[in-house]
C-alpha cells in the first residue's frame, strides 16, 4: 500500500515508520508534519494515518475536505479521544477508524482490513489504442492527444497517453504547457521499481481523469527505452486505466513493434493525397506481414474535405479496407489548439473537428455520440 503518516511527533513518526516497514516491505511510506489540502504530486495514497494526541475540530474539517477531494483515500486517526461524540464526528468526516495511540495490534488489524478491501476492488483491464502516422504530418499526434481528452470527458473513464515517438515526441505539448517531471526514458531507467504510484507521479495531469507520459526532450535518450519496458509499462497501465493511447510515431523499431503487438486496436492516420495513399498501402502490408488481424487495424482519414479530389470511396478501393472514421479539415481551429497547447474540445467544443473526436470517442466506448447543438441552442445556453 501507499501510506502517508501525518504527525508532529518525530519519535512517533520514526516508530510508526519502522512498524509499517516491518509489517510489509512492499508498503511505500511517506511522512508529513501536517494534513495536506490536496496531494499535489498527482498520486493519491491508499491510506492517511493521522497520529496526534488530541485531534480537534480543525483537523477533522481538513480531513473531511481532503477525503472529498480523494474519495478512494482511507483515513485512520490515532488519538486519545474516544468519546461517542468524537467517534461520531470522525465518522462524518470520513475517518475509517479511530484507534488508541501505541496500539500496534489494532493498527495492523485495521491495515489488513483496508488491504482486503483494496484487493476486492474491481481491477481495470484497459484497452490499448495505438496511433501510427502513415506519413509525416498526418496529424496522428493531434488525434491521439485530443481523443484522450474526449474519452476522459465527464471523468467516468481514466485515460493515459504514452508518447512512444522516442526521438521527437511532443504529444504533451498538444494538450498542456507544463514541463513533465519525468519522461518515458527516465521512467525506463527506474523500470525495476515501477508501480502504480510511480507511474502516476511521472505523468502530466491534464484533467483528473487524463494523464500524459511525455517522451524525452533529448533524442539521445531514445535508447533508454527497451521493448521489454513496454511490456511492463502496458501490463501495469491496463490495471490502472480504462484506455491507454499510444502515439507511436512513424518509425517501426523493436519498441514500436512491441507496442503495436500489445495494442488492441491500431489506427493508421492518413490524408487524402497520393503520397499518403502510397505510404498507407506500404504500412498496411507491413501490418499484414506482422500477422495482425484485419479487424485490429482501423483507418482514420484526417483533414478530409468534400472538395478533395481523392474521395473516401477511392481510398477504400485502393486499400481494400473500410475507412473507420473521417476527421474534417479545419485548419484555423486545429492550429489555435496546437499553438496554445489546449485540447480542441476545450478551446472550441462545437467545432466540426471536436464533434468528430467526440463521435470517435463514443464509438470506441460503445456509447451514443452527443447530439450536435444548433447555434440557437448554444446562444440560449450562454444567455
Amino acid at each position: 500500500m501507499n501510506i502517508v503518516i501525518v504527525s508532529k511527533n518525530e519519535a512517533q513518526l520514526k516508530r510508526l515508520t519502522r512498524l509499517l516497514r516491518e509489517r510489509s516491505a512492499a508498503d511505500r511510506v511517506s511522512l508529513l508534519a501536517s494534513i495536506p489540502d490536496v496531494f499535489d504530486n498527482g498520486v493519491t495514497p491508499d491510506l492517511l494515518l493521522l497520529e496526534q494526541e488530541q485531534t480537534g475540530e480543525a483537523e477533522l474539517e481538513r480531513l473531511e475536505l481532503l477525503g472529498g477531494r480523494h474519495p478512494n483515500l482511507a483515513i485512520i486517526v490515532q488519538c486519545q479521544q474516544q468519546s461517542p461524540q468524537f467517534l461520531l464526528r470522525s465518522m462524518r468526516a470520513g475517518v475509517r477508524e479511530v484507534l488508541q495511540p501505541d496500539d500496534d495490534a489494532a493498527l495492523c488489524a485495521a491495515l489488513r482490513r483496508i488491504e482486503d478491501k483494496l484487493q476486492k476492488q474491481v481491477t481495470r483491464k484497459g484497452q490499448v489504442l495505438a496511433f501510427v502516422s502513415c506519413k509525416g504530418g498526418s496529424g496522428a499526434t493531434f488525434i491521439a492527444a485530443n481523443l484522450g481528452y474526449a474519452l476522459a470527458a465527464g471523468e467516468q473513464r481514466k485515460v493515459a497517453l504514452f508518447d512512444l515517438n522516442l526521438q521527437f515526441g511532443d504529444a504533451a505539448l498538444f494538450v498542456s504547457d507544463h514541463k513533465p517531471a519525468t519522461t518515458l526514458s527516465q521512467l525506463s531507467q527506474q523500470i525495476v521499481r515501477l508501480d502504480a504510484s510511480l507511474l502516476s507521479a511521472s505523468m502530466i495531469q491534464i484533467t483528473p481523469a487524463y494523464s500524459v507520459l511525455a517522451a524525452a526532450d533529448d533524442p539521445a535518450h531514445a535508447a533508454d527505452v527497451e521493448a521489454d519496458h513496454i511490456d511492463r509499462l502496458l501490463t501495469l497501465a491496463r490495471s490502472q486505466y480504462d484506455y491507454i493511447l499510444l502515439d507511436v510515431g512513424r518509425g517501426l523499431d523493436p519498441v514500436s513493434v512491441r507496442a503495436l503487438d500489445r495494442a488492441d486496436l491500431i489506427f493508421p492516420v492518413l490524408q487524402a493525397t497520393l503520397p499518403y495513399v502510397r505510404d498507407g498501402k506500404r504500412l498496411l502490408d507491413v501490418f499484414r506481414g506482422l500477422g495482425y488481424r484485419e479487424d485490429k487495424v482501423r483507418l482514420i482519414l484526417n483533414r478530409y474535405a468534400s472538395s478533395d479530389s481523392i474521395r473516401v470511396a477511392d481510398l477504400e478501393a485502393a486499400y481494400g479496407k473500410h475507412v473507420y472514421k473521417s476527421i474534417p479539415n479545419h485548419y484555423e481551429a486545429v492550429a489555435a489548439s496546437v499553438s496554445q497547447g489546449v485540447p480542441i474540445l476545450k478551446l472550441t467544443p462545437h467545432n466540426a473537428v471536436s464533434r468528430a473526436l467526440q463521435e470517435l470517442a463514443a464509438s470506441l466506448a460503445g456509447e451514443t455520440p452527443p447530439a450536435a447543438q444548433s447555434w440557437v441552442s448554444r446562444l440560449l445556453a450562454r444567455a
